[in-house]
């Protein structure tokens, strides 16, 4: 095979078969074959000479990219398929292109949510390794105290999660519930278990940020695309793993 080659799940991530770790379980899974080989994980293929079977049908051509800013509301699952029948992100969406969310949030949280068939950028926005910032608007059932906010900001242990990292965590007001975190982190339900740990509750969570991308003044259930020189800004902004201060 052409050493040039890009890996496999690479070339299937960018024919929109959802983000580079998506496409390595599939590999696992034996869903692709090769020139008729199962393929395995670190195996290069060149879409153009190399024969790629996914699921037992010829990999797709490459999708273009699309990239669409989506404000999940409450009650809304931020997945592909719905649970329980709860309404799903692809639901509020009206594409006909193939898009996958990037970012998970719980049924009850709101905010900022990705959509894109660029398995490349999910990748990049999605693991541990790259750390980019996402920054979340917290409404607590009390104002926390100093002592509350230094502990979240150090990081805490919760129980069956482990250790949070340092958070940059501030009251919004001094008079007001509200706070704000961002983290480098995306342990389960980090900020409702972490507020749990220090004796808080939590009663809303919406996501404003995550890296450059900014949720700014979209009502909830409502979407767009990103202009073209907000996708290429953001493409620029994740291609390297960030800087953790």
């Amino acid at each position: 095979m052409d050493p040039e080659a890009p890996k496999l799940q690479k070339a299937m991530a960018q024919a929109g078969y959802g983000s580079r770790r998506a496409c390595e379980r599939m590999i696992r899974e034996g869903r692709v074959t090769v020139n008729g080989e199962r393929a395995r994980l670190g195996m290069r293929a060149n879409p153009s000479s190399d024969k790629i079977v996914v699921d037992g049908d010829p990999m797709r051509e490459p999708e273009p990219l699309i990239y669409v800013l989506l404000h999940k509301p409450a009650g809304v699952l931020s997945s592909l398929t719905s649970q329980g029948g709860w309404p799903t992100v692809i639901d509020l969406v009206e594409l006909d292109a193939r898009v996958y969310p990037v970012g998970r949030l719980d049924l009850e949280s709101e905010g900022l949510i990705l959509l894109t068939n660029d398995g490349e950028l999910a990748h990049a926005l999605t693991h541990p390794s790259y750390a980019h910032e996402k920054e979340y608007r917290v409404l607590l059932d009390k104002i926390p105290n100093e002592d509350q906010l230094q502990s979240w900001r150090d990081g805490v242990t919760i129980a069956d999660l482990g250790q949070t990292l340092p958070a940059v965590v501030w009251l919004e007001d001094p008079s007001e519930p509200w706070v704000h975190v961002i983290l480098r982190q995306g342990m389960k339900r980090q900020i409702r278990e972490t507020a749990h740990t220090l004796g808080l509750s939590v009663k809303r969570l919406i996501r404003i940020r995550m890296a450059d991308l900014k949720l700014g003044d979209l009502e909830p259930g409502a979407w767009r695309q990103l202009s073209n020189l907000e996708s290429e800004s953001l493409r620029l902004a994740v291609r390297e793993p960030a800087e953790v201060r």
